[in-house]
């Protein structure tokens, strides 16, 4: 269990998928990966994503997220929209401002 947690960043699985052409099967993923030499914890990780085609790298990485963090993403991206709504408020105060004037 020494190499635990190694290998279960997104950025350990695209690396170990880079320059594989899509659309791509989820077989064709791990075989991919195999031929990069990933570890078994990426292996495991592709191997745990639903069995379907991806068609490109932001499919596999939705798709690996969803896997790692189930209802989390789904806060992110609140999280994002109250971002985007607080950022148009901070808009309106400079327009207001320069009425002032």
């Amino acid at each position: 269990m020494a190499t635990r947690g190694t290998g279960h960043s997104p950025a350990n699985v695209t690396k170990h998928l880079k320059g594989i052409d899509f659309p791509a099967e989820k077989q064709d993923l791990l075989k991919h990966a195999q031929q990069m030499k990933a570890e078994k914890v990426v292996l495991d990780e592709i191997q745990k994503m639903e069995d379907r085609e991806y068609g490109n790298m932001a499919d596999v990485m939705k798709s690996f997220g969803k896997e790692r963090s189930g209802e989390e993403s789904g806060a992110a991206s609140q999280s994002a929209k109250t971002k985007q709504q607080t950022g148009g408020q901070a808009g309106q105060g400079k327009s207001h401002s320069r009425a002032h004037h």
